[in-house]
């Protein structure tokens, strides 16, 4: 069985549904929820899932992101995961901690990449008056939002589609492709999987 930590910066609608998902014949079971904010509300979600909780406050180390690392590393070690999904993780890895778990770590992005790395892409994908968004399971390399897509899930966009309600009819299909990805993932397929919504 393996052995999977999920990082979360926020609410944790991702993580949520990754753990609700591993259950039964999934080869995956989640050993550890892990937040940079003491206060995110993921955390006590997992908790009343009963999931182990740990919490490294970014703020606490100012810009040395090494340090704020060591610290995340310990928890991740402390855990022994097979597999980490960042899962709403609101901080940019070095390449000393991604390179510790490359080939093990899973990253869901709200754009069809290589479209729109980085933030706002919502707005971005409006902006260029595309018709079609999504977003993508990838693995984690040191290059921001880079990595082997494993899997994509894409929606029309509407004519009075907004960042907001563009987010907010892309979030159940994050939901779906990030469990399903994890599902074969675990299982060690990692086929390029597409579905749309």
């Amino acid at each position: 069985m393996k052995r999977v930590a999920i990082l979360i910066s926020g609410g944790g609608s991702n993580m949520v549904a990754l753990a609700q998902s591993m259950v039964g014949d999934h080869k995956a079971r989640p050993v550890l929820v892990l937040s940079n904010d003491p206060s995110a509300g993921g955390l006590t979600k997992a908790r009343d899932m009963g999931i182990a909780t740990a919490a490294v406050d970014h703020r606490e180390y100012g810009k040395d992101r090494s340090a704020f690392e060591a610290v995340l590393q310990e928890k991740l070690e402390e855990a022994q995961p097979d597999i980490i999904c960042l899962a709403g993780f609101m901080r940019i890895l070095t390449e000393g901690f991604t390179a510790q778990y490359e080939g093990r770590m899973l990253n869901i992005h709200p754009s069809l990449l290589p479209k729109y790395k980085g933030l706002h892409t919502h707005a971005r994908a409006l902006e260029a008056g595309d018709k079609v968004h999504g977003c993508s399971v990838h693995e984690v390399t040191a290059a921001l939002d880079d990595g082997p897509v494993l899997g994509q899930a894409q929606i029309n966009v509407l004519p009075d589609d907004t960042p907001e309600t563009l987010a907010a009819r892309l979030l159940p299909m994050e939901h779906k492709l990030y469990v399903e990805v994890l599902r074969r993932y675990a299982a060690g397929d990692r086929s390029l999987l597409k579905i749309s919504g």
